[in-house]
């Protein structure tokens, strides 16, 4: 049974919904909408990178992992998440060669692979951002490792943010074999 009370704030937030959307009857939203790119921002070693905020289904603290006998040393291995297998790979080891330093800020960004969990530890996440995209320009970058990966990048004041691959690094057959 809806009382009077539910009622009439339900009328009130249509009204507010009417009134917002009448509001911006140029269609400007929309236009801003579908000028814009949003990305999920981590560092990468010194290297700032954006993903698709499509392409991530979360971020996470680091779980504890269960090592997967033969995996290369960068497939740190499988974990829980809530009922779900996960496979953690150490995304900055897997690029450089070289663990990534484990912090107070390393986070683990969970994607899929082919339908599967697949978690990349990064060595930071900002957050998200929203980027314009007429200011994205073509840029292959000056490190070997994130050339296939990264050739777009977004200006924002100081700072230029990559834009990952993260279906090229998934298309890798290093990557995808993961054996030692």
């Amino acid at each position: 049974m809806v009382t009077r009370a539910a009622k009439s704030l339900f009328e009130l937030l249509e009204d507010f919904e009417r009134r917002s959307i009448a509001h911006d009857a140029s269609g400007s939203s929309q236009r801003d909408r579908d000028n814009t790119w949003d990305g999920v921002v981590f560092r990468l070693g010194s290297h700032r990178l954006t993903v698709g905020i499509t392409e991530v289904d979360e971020i996470l603290p680091l779980p504890q992992a269960t090592p997967v006998p033969g995996a290369s040393d960068w497939l740190l291995g499988m974990a829980n998440v809530r009922g779900n297998l996960v496979t953690i790979v150490d995304l900055g080891w897997f690029l450089y060669g070289s663990r990534t330093p484990i912090t107070a800020r390393t986070r683990l960004v969970l994607t899929r692979l082919q339908g599967r969990y697949l978690g990349l530890i990064v060595d930071e996440v900002f957050g998200q951002r929203h980027f314009s995209i007429p200011d994205m320009v073509e840029e292959k970058p000056d490190d070997e490792a994130l050339k296939g990966l990264v050739d777009q990048v977004f200006p924002q004041g100081d700072e230029r943010w990559g834009r990952f691959r993260v279906n090229q690094l998934m298309t890798d057959p290093a990557f995808l074999d993961g054996s030692a």
